[in-house]
């Protein structure tokens, strides 16, 4: 494994490995400055230990902005398990993960991510206290993809606001790259506004099931067929990276407000989206939902309070709102005005003493 330079700014990096039950997995904590460290536990099948070193510690930084930007008590952090889910995930390997967490004594709280499920955060939370993203049984949030949509939906109608005057999605025309557990709600929220919607994904059950629920959805053939078409917006809803040269050189659309991580393929894709006119809506802030949902549920140990979250998560696109009025005002891009913010509020912190260990006899929190 090659350590790259800015590993240094990070509290922590963990390497777990654990031959017996197959485990191979890496944390990353960021920053604490706000709180423990918050973040999901992605399961992919990287292609090799560099590669899943790279997405942890990219994506535990935009966990630290997030974090901050959501107002949540909690600073950045991010766990990978190399592997394929469908085929090396097992009850043991899950648990030997749990035991790896644990062992950070609350400097990182875990949650769900690609490849992981809220049936994972439930078993995990048997050996480790410091999980959340669990069953609504176990009082937990559930999926929380619901509040990711519902966060980019509001970010959606914060782009319109700023680009056209008014929040409205009716009649505007939405590209979706992903029809998952957020792209196929997002979908919904959509049209159920007038607007409409071009979705495509790579997984034909998706497919079927946005068919099934969102029957004016549009289906194209493929991602690209979507990023080259006429639309308003394109919204990442996939994995990252989906922001490359070629497709910022080709999109049509006015704006990019989505739900991915890391959307942007390299950092200097930014400036090329602006200089192309195109407003790029930055992903940490947009698809904070999800996060502010498992929040909720560690803050509440075990009593989550969806009201309060959801509100929360549709306070996202006034959170956007202003980063882009900053931005326009600053002549500078919405993602510089974004991560700005985000230190501002880090750096207003007051010093944090130590993590407060989950309330004993309150069960996993």
């Amino acid at each position: 494994m090659t350590l790259p330079a800015t590993i240094s700014a990070y509290e922590q990096v963990l390497v777990g490995n654990d031959a017996s039950v197959g485990l191979r997995a890496i944390v990353a904590v960021h920053s604490t400055v706000l709180g423990p460290a918050l973040g999901g536990t992605r399961f992919v099948a990287y292609a090799d230990e560099d590669a899943a070193l790279r997405d942890v510690l990219d994506l535990a930084r935009a966990m630290t902005y997030k974090n901050a930007l959501a107002g949540l008590a909690h600073g950045g952090g991010k766990a990978v398990i190399i592997g394929d889910p469908h085929r090396d995930k097992t009850p043991e390997l899950m648990l030997a993960y749990a035991r790896l967490v644990a062992s950070l004594n609350g400097a990182y709280v875990t949650a769900a991510d690609v490849g992981t499920y809220v049936a994972d955060m439930d078993l995990i939370a048997t050996v480790n206290p410091w999980t959340t993203g669990r069953s609504p049984e176990q009082g937990g949030c559930g999926d929380s993809g619901d509040l990711t949509a519902v966060g980019v939906h509001h970010g959606l109608k914060a782009v319109a606001e700023h680009l056209w005057g008014t929040p409205s999605l009716a009649g505007r025309r939405v590209g979706i790259t992903g029809a998952g557990k957020v792209g196929g709600r997002l979908a919904a929220h959509v049209v159920a506004e007038g607007g409409r919607v071009l979705v495509a994904d790579v997984n034909p059950e998706a497919v079927a099931r946005l068919r099934a629920a969102v029957p004016e959805a549009e289906i194209a053939a493929s991602s690209d067929d979507v990023v080259a078409a006429d639309l308003d917006v394109l919204s990442p809803c996939a994995l990252g990276g989906a922001i490359t040269r070629e497709v910022a050189d080709l999109l049509a659309a006015q704006a990019v407000c989505g739900a991915a991580n890391n959307q942007l393929a390299t950092p200097d894709l930014v400036d090329v989206l602006a200089a192309r006119g195109v407003l790029f809506a930055p992903d940490f802030l947009v698809n904070a939902g999800g996060v502010i949902a498992v929040g909720a549920e560690y803050a509440g140990r075990g009593s989550y309070d969806d009201a309060t979250a959801r509100d929360r998560a549709r306070a996202i696109g006034g959170t956007l709102l202003d980063v882009l009025r900053r931005a326009e005002a600053a002549g500078t891009t919405p993602l510089e005005a974004a991560e700005r913010l985000a230190e501002e509020r880090i750096a207003a912190a007051p010093p944090r003493l130590s993590f407060t260990p989950p309330e004993a006899g309150a069960g996993p929190a």
